[in-house]
């Protein structure tokens, strides 16, 4: 049985004041699902009730006291590294919490970025450098380290990596750091669509990849769930071999600006810092927008456009991150969950902003209820 996840009430705090990280097809022409839209709102499903009391996720009390006081603790950024107001970022978060609560001392602690487009032996040497110097555990913050691991965690057996997004397989000393990102989008989709005043809607994400493409197709059944008939349209700043995608808020009003023009009146970016531009788009257009990751609405970059965010999704990084160094000075590194996923409070969303009323806030309380009770089973692939 998996045990809950541990610190997510006290990480989650780290949350606010983060802008996300997004995960998300080809820099050609975007395409849309659903029919010609008329401009209509939307006709609403039957939605599921709210449960009598509301799910906000399976926690272990706080209260066992972790000692890190003899760890040496590493952490591999992705591209961007800490202060690109994204994915890294909420990485750090967690990094900074466990050395507070766990008593690592500051000399014990070892942070190294990534370059764009770099070359796959320098990710290796990056791991290297941190194994040799005795740091352990170790985190590869990012799908991107999938590769890397797969030659550097042989050589170092004694050392823990935790990888966040990916796993290898038969690697022991490998922890995946895995999430249900569809689910958090799904909820997103949903608000989507009810905020939505054409019953047109966008996503845009950063890199055309199969992380991305979850949130994508979460997102769309999210819509179509709550409104069988809306239009969905999609639009991918960068193709897969191409990672700036992820860091390029110029591409991202861009491509927002299009699905716009198509009529999408929210629109969803799953695209790292690109995202800014995204949110500067629908502010200049006069629409919507949901944020994703983290609580975008409270993000200090994004004061002059967070009047837009309805909503954000989450992907609590910083907790799997805390987790994962709170079970590694514990040793129990088995008591993590295979999936941060709605059950264990590893995804969720957010609603600060006050534009998501109590029935629509009802409405998305069922649906979490739905699928973290199996009734519904989000897609993972578009």
């Amino acid at each position: 049985m998996r045990r809950p996840v541990r610190g997510t009430a006290v990480v989650a705090l780290a949350l606010t004041g983060l802008l996300v990280v997004s995960a998300c097809a080809k820099d050609s022409g975007g395409s849309s699902t659903g029919p010609t839209a008329t401009g209509a709102a939307c006709e609403f499903a039957t939605p599921p009730g709210a449960p009598a009391t509301p799910n906000t996720g399976t926690t272990e009390a706080d209260g066992v006291k972790v000692d890190g006081s003899a760890l040496k603790i590493g952490l591999a950024y992705d591209i961007g590294g800490r202060g690109d107001a994204s994915f890294n970022d909420l990485a750090a978060a967690g990094f900074d919490r466990a050395i507070a609560d766990f008593g690592v001392r500051k000399e014990n602690t070892r942070e190294l970025s990534a370059s764009p487009n770099e070359d796959e032996s320098v990710k290796q040497s990056r791991l290297r450098q941190l194994a040799r110097e005795g740091f352990n555990p170790i985190v590869g913050v990012g799908f991107a380290y999938t590769e890397s691991l797969k030659v550097v965690a042989p050589e170092f057996p004694e050392v823990r990596f935790g990888l966040v997004d990916s796993a290898v397989e038969g690697a022991a000393n490998v922890t995946p750091l895995v999430f249900a990102e569809q689910e958090g989008a799904f909820l997103a989709g949903v608000v989507a669509a009810y905020q939505s005043k054409k019953c047109h809607v966008g996503f845009v994400g950063g890199v055309d990849i199969p992380l991305i493409h979850k949130f994508e197709a979460g997102y769309a059944q999210g819509a179509k769930a709550a409104a069988p008939n809306i239009v969905v349209e999609k639009k991918y700043i960068t193709p897969a071999t191409d990672f700036t995608g992820f860091q390029d808020p110029a591409k991202g009003l861009e491509t927002a600006k299009g699905l716009i023009e198509k009529g999408a009146d929210v629109l969803y970016p799953a695209a790292g810092a690109s995202g800014i531009g995204v949110f500067s788009a629908v502010k200049q257009a006069g629409v919507l927008a949901i944020g994703c990751d983290a609580d975008q609405y409270n993000q200090p970059s994004l004061a002059d456009t967070r009047d837009v965010i309805v909503a954000s999704s989450l992907k609590r990084v910083d907790v799997a991150v805390y987790d994962f160094f709170s079970a590694a000075a514990r040793n129990d590194l088995a008591s993590l969950p295979k999936v941060f996923d709605l059950k264990v409070d590893g995804v969720g969303y957010a609603t600060s902003g006050g534009k998501v009323d109590a029935k629509l806030q009802g409405i998305l309380e069922g649906f979490k209820a739905q699928i973290i009770d199996g009734s519904i089973k989000v897609a993972d692939k578009p």
